[in-house]
């Protein structure tokens, strides 16, 4: 190896992962035609922070990350509409709270 960033495929070992994997064989790509994911970027005091929605026909989930928090929070629903209910009223309480939204759309890539 020249450095450390150098490996040999031969090396990665995915067939212990075989099992796990196995479910994925069967995922429909139509339904990724169902999932919604939104991304909100806000801005208060020189700190960012982010929150982000994801639903699908089976639920949703919403995503914070706080820079006053030390890990990110998670809230998961099984009724997509409620998921996006609960991400406007989080949204519409930052708001009040003084953040600013900074950018509300797709999630960014790149």
């Amino acid at each position: 190896m020249k450095n450390e960033f150098d490996f040999d495929p031969e090396d990665l070992e995915f067939e212990e992962f075989a099992d796990e994997l196995e479910d994925f064989e069967d995922f429909d790509e139509e339904e990724l035609d169902s999932v919604e994911m939104r991304t909100a970027v806000l801005s208060k005091n020189n700190m960012v922070a982010l929150l982000c929605i994801k639903t699908a026909a089976a639920g949703g989930a919403i995503c914070r990350v706080d820079p006053r928090e030390q890990n990110p929070s998670v809230q998961i629903y099984d009724d997509p509409a409620k998921a996006l209910e609960w991400f406007t009223k989080s949204l519409r309480t930052s708001k009040k709270n003084g953040w600013q939204v900074v950018y509300n759309g797709l999630p960014l890539q790149g």
